[in-house]
């Protein structure tokens, strides 16, 4: 480890195509009331609840699972599931990894024992360009297609029938790309959420460039944090937030260079710049010639 502690879930870079998940276990559960042992797996699982209510607490963080809903458990994460619903609760537990790269002899197996840690077990979260990662779904609500798929899975595992592991791995394929479907269509509709604040505020950065335009000042607009604010950004104008105020500032400062006698303080004031220096040498760096080098060609242009 090299001093340095490890971050739970471990991930791996892979394409879609490799993946191949392999079913550990996968039961109806009925649990009664009450609050269980904190832990954490060497695998994933998927818990959903059919009857009743339940919570989990995760990364400190407690999540309200209803019945209908599941929530994901990463492999490494501590977690403490409670029955939340009296007299008890019903589940359907999955427990798989995405590789098939665990060898799980029993039950047991899937639970870390901390005086017996095994740092070497831990079943990896797949990193896919463009798809969103599972340990960030957190609690999901699955569609009833998806539930008759996971409903198989259980009959398949339970029932152990001659080719019974292929026919489970089909079906936790078929599953993982509804759950993935569900994300990103949450995820463009939270974007569409936010996409005419987006708009005015581009508008306003195009009519008050001098303005401070900072990440803090522009996730306090959107009303998100810095980092989601400056993700919707991009997503929307195609650049970084910090190169769309750059290039509406250059746009506007290269007008009133043609357009204006202005001194070339005023119009670094202008559009944001009031450090003439600074001013200049990011015209220059943008432009290939300074302030001044500009306004003279594109007089005689």
């Amino acid at each position: 480890m090299n001093g340095v502690e490890q971050v739970y879930p471990i991930r791996r870079r892979a394409e879609q195509r490799e993946w191949r998940p392999s079913i550990h276990y996968a039961q109806f559960q009925r649990m009664p009331t009450g609050v269980l042992e904190r832990r954490r797996l060497y695998d994933f699982e998927w818990l959903y609840v059919s009857q009743g209510e339940a919570a989990t607490t995760m990364s400190g963080m407690r999540h309200r699972v209803e019945a209908g809903q599941m929530i994901f458990l990463p492999s490494g994460v501590f977690h403490q599931n409670e029955v939340v619903s009296v007299p008890d609760a019903k589940f359907m537990g999955i427990h798989f990894d995405f590789f098939d790269e665990l060898e799980i002899q029993t039950e047991a197996d899937m639970v870390v024992r901390e005086d017996e840690l095994q740092e070497g077990k831990f079943a990896r979260e797949p990193w896919t360009e463009g798809l969103p990662l599972f340990s960030g779904m957190t609690v999901v609500t699955p569609p009833l297609p998806c539930v008759q798929l996971m409903e198989q899975l259980v009959q398949e595992f339970t029932m152990r029938s001659p080719g019974y592991e292929v026919a489970c791995q089909g079906l936790m394929q078929q599953i993982l790309v509804q759950l993935l479907r569900i994300a990103m269509t949450d995820q463009l509709e939270r974007t569409s959420e936010h996409s005419v604040r987006l708009t005015e505020l581009m508008g306003q950065i195009e009519a008050q460039p001098s303005s401070d335009w900072s990440g803090d000042v522009l996730a306090g607009r959107l009303d998100l944090s810095r980092d989601h604010a400056a993700k919707l950004f991009r997503q929307a104008a195609g650049m970084p937030p910090s190169s769309y105020v750059q290039s509406v500032r250059h746009r506007e400062a290269r007008k009133l260079l043609r357009e204006t006698d202005w001194p070339i303080e005023r119009i670094g004031e202008k559009v944001g710049y009031p450090d003439i220096h600074y001013f200049s040498r990011l015209f220059r760096r943008l432009e290939g010639i300074s302030p001044r080098e500009y306004r003279k060609l594109s007089r005689i242009l």
